[in-house]
């Protein structure tokens, strides 16, 4: 249902977190489960997450740390190496593991055991593409003679077309993507490609970062690019295309780490995820291409049944936490302290 100021969809899923471990982990995850009915997460943490027994591990300790009655379900990943053995893949889907992430090495936070040459796992790649189990691709060259604002779109010319073209039903996500260059890539690419994109860039180009001095809440990678790519985003975001759909990359750092001459890299958006998406969406007069984006394209590319239940937004403003608890530390939203439109009912 959707009238000018309420907005319900069918319960929607998170297809790209972070929300770290420990207690860190469970002061964060709450804010999900209340939004979302499945995440997909990321596993570069320290030591990243290898093997099958690693993961299935984490995902117990998430839902440990879950409210009293919560039924969000946490969806699990193994961190792609140079050195990941094929028959790990197996082990992994008869665990309930979906994906695996490759992070080039160097590439984000926590990336540093990442893939030094595509090329060194084919053979694991060959074991997904049998079994089904899907590839989350950060899609950046690390190459520090690459411009960092054109590293996607090199990455699809150097990376991306030799993997599609030797592995061609490999199911391949192309998360959180930034420039008009990959939506139109995943746009005219087959049934084995879609992508993942983050409410903040939806909603910011790279002027956010820079204005009235450096706001390092507004850091990210990939980093925030050019109007012309946000509203391509947008575009393709609205579309109705079941190859876009919602991953809110939200990545929570302490705020001494973000606010440090040295800042760490990611947007923690899960405080607010479905009423910042909204506001990209209403700004776009596209709210009724939101339940598509959120709620049906990722369980369909998946070949995971839809939720059932719904959510429901009311446009009204209230103001977002400064800052929240972040284990022994504080952690600040995007836009925290600030007034936004729309709130979960």
């Amino acid at each position: 249902m959707t009238t000018l100021n309420e907005l319900s969809i069918q319960t929607p899923d998170d297809w790209h977190l972070h929300i770290r471990d420990g207690a860190a982990m469970a002061a964060v995850v709450p804010y999900t489960a209340r939004q979302f009915g499945r995440a997909i997460i990321m596993p570069n943490l320290r030591p990243p997450i290898t093997t099958t027994a690693q993961a299935v591990a984490y995902r117990e300790r998430i839902l440990a740390a879950l409210p009293e009655g919560s039924t969000f379900e946490p969806l699990m990943t193994l961190y792609l190496t140079d050195n990941l053995p094929p028959d790990e893949i197996k082990r992994a889907k008869d665990a309930g593991i979906v994906a695996v992430k490759l992070y080039p090495a160097g590439a984000t936070t926590n990336s540093d055991a990442g893939v030094t040459d595509l090329r060194k796992t084919y053979r694991t790649l060959e074991a997904m593409q049998r079994e089904g189990i899907k590839l989350l691709v950060h899609g950046e060259v690390t190459s520090p003679d690459i411009d960092l604002f054109d590293r996607e779109a090199v990455f699809i010319d150097d990376v991306f077309e030799p993997l599609r073209r030797d592995l061609p039903e490999l199911k391949v996500v192309f998360e959180h993507i930034t420039t008009k260059e990959a939506a139109q890539y995943v746009a005219e690419s087959n049934a084995f490609t879609a992508a993942t994109i983050t409410a903040h860039h939806l909603l910011y180009n790279r002027n956010a970062i820079f204005m009235g001095g450096l706001r390092p809440h507004y850091y990210c990678l990939p980093v925030l690019k050019r109007e012309v790519h946000r509203q391509a985003l947008v575009a393709a975001a609205t579309s109705g295309s079941d190859k876009f759909f919602l991953g809110t990359d939200s990545a929570p750092h302490a705020s001494v780490m973000k606010e440090a001459s040295v800042c760490g890299a990611g947007c923690f958006t899960a405080l607010s995820a479905l009423e910042l998406y909204a506001e990209a969406f209403d700004a776009a007069g596209a709210l009724d291409k939101l339940e598509g984006f959120a709620s049906h394209h990722g369980p369909d590319f998946y070949g995971l049944p839809r939720n059932t239940g719904t959510v429901t937004l009311r446009r009204e403003s209230y103001e977002l936490p400064a800052s929240v608890p972040f284990g022994d530390a504080l952690l600040k939203p995007l836009r925290g302290g600030e007034t936004l439109g729309w709130k979960q009912a």
